[in-house]
């Protein structure tokens, strides 16, 4: 009795990222199984997708602290990335970098003053803060203004981030990119910061009484999560080869960071993971199949499904999955006669 008791206990806790796991040893295979460039597209937006998401989660999901302005922090690495080799013709290393630490730089400085707010006030300084930064950039010559930055064809391979004659290079950049968020989130699990980040997200005030200096916490979760979202805003560029501030700095874009999440399940690993795998083929597919009469097709059925999440399952995908997964432990349970008035 207390073996199977102790097998389920494991199968509880460790379920997700065992699937995780078994995801992520598929992945790299992909290219191989198809060589379909329309379908390696989607792959690599559900790749990133998933990823943006997952830095946004570190702030929102774990920390508690829901932001509507990544977006500034995903633009800040395009334009990291786009300004080293459009503006300065060098390599896109360097920007990259240097968009992370600024994404950083900048998200301690607008978040220390923001965070003073609580709730809905929070988030209605972050989406103005969206709007500011977009203003801004599209006047801003040195930047490129609302023209924006379109890139040189330079010479293919990982040197420059940039493949013209397949994308499985841009790929395997993507699932790069993806283990190592999906990674840091992972270690911030089992780490004393995630645990002071869950403690703040369930109770600020508790957690203070407790020791917890909930506003380094908060900040320092931000500068995390500006970090990584940059670093996916750099990979945004080069896949596109061009960056203006309505691409990466709008509220659709940060509208995307946190519907993601919630749709797969906020402060879990996988949830990311699943609102993406849903979304973006919904995007695309509705797009090819329909052309421009589906535009707005993926936004109206993602909508209606975040409506049903939010009354049914506010947990998620993820929410959905653990029923399920509880429905069928206790189907099995009572065929094999361990319900609870049964005699050990």
């Amino acid at each position: 009795m207390v073996n199977s008791l102790q097998r389920k206990a494991f199968t509880r806790k460790d379920a997700a990222w065992l699937v995780f796991l078994a995801i992520l040893a598929l992945l790299p295979l992909f290219p191989v199984v198809t060589a379909n460039s329309f379908r390696m597209h989607v792959m690599i937006l559900i790749l990133l997708f998933a990823s943006m998401a997952q830095a946004w989660n570190i702030i929102g999901g774990y920390c508690g602290q829901v932001s509507f302005g990544h977006s500034v922090f995903f633009g800040i690495g395009a334009y990291g990335a786009g300004m080293a080799v459009v503006t300065y013709g060098g390599l896109p290393w360097p920007g990259i970098l240097i968009g992370m630490i600024v994404a950083a730089i900048v998200a301690v400085i607008i978040s220390y003053p923001c965070f003073k707010l609580s709730g809905h006030y929070f988030a209605i300084a972050t989406f103005a803060i969206v709007e500011i930064f977009n203003r801004a950039f599209l006047v801003w010559d040195w930047i490129g203004g609302a023209l924006g930055l379109d890139y040189p064809l330079v010479d293919e391979g990982l040197k420059n981030l940039m493949w013209h004659n397949s994308k499985i290079g841009y790929y395997y950049c993507a699932l790069v990119i993806f283990i190592l968020i999906f990674g840091v989130v992972r270690w911030l699990e089992s780490n004393r910061f995630g645990y002071y980040m869950r403690a703040v997200r369930e109770g600020q005030e508790t957690a203070e009484s407790l020791g917890v200096n909930s506003t380094a916490v908060k900040l320092a979760a931000m500068a995390l999560s500006a970090a990584m979202a940059a670093i996916c805003g750099a990979f945004f560029v080069q896949y596109n080869l061009r960056v203006d501030p309505p691409m990466v700095m709008s509220l659709d874009m940060s509208m995307k960071f946190v519907l993601i999440t919630i749709l797969g399940g906020s402060g879990t690993l996988i949830g990311p993971l699943l609102g993406a795998a849903v979304l973006i083929p919904m995007q695309e597919y509705t797009r090819a199949f329909w052309g421009g009469l589906g535009g707005g097709v993926d936004l109206i059925v993602f909508g209606l499904l975040i409506i049903l999440m939010v009354i049914k399952q506010p947990a998620g995908m993820i929410g959905i999955v653990r029923d399920m997964r509880s429905w069928f432990s206790k189907k099995t349970d009572a065929a094999k006669g361990d319900g609870p008035y049964d005699t050990p």
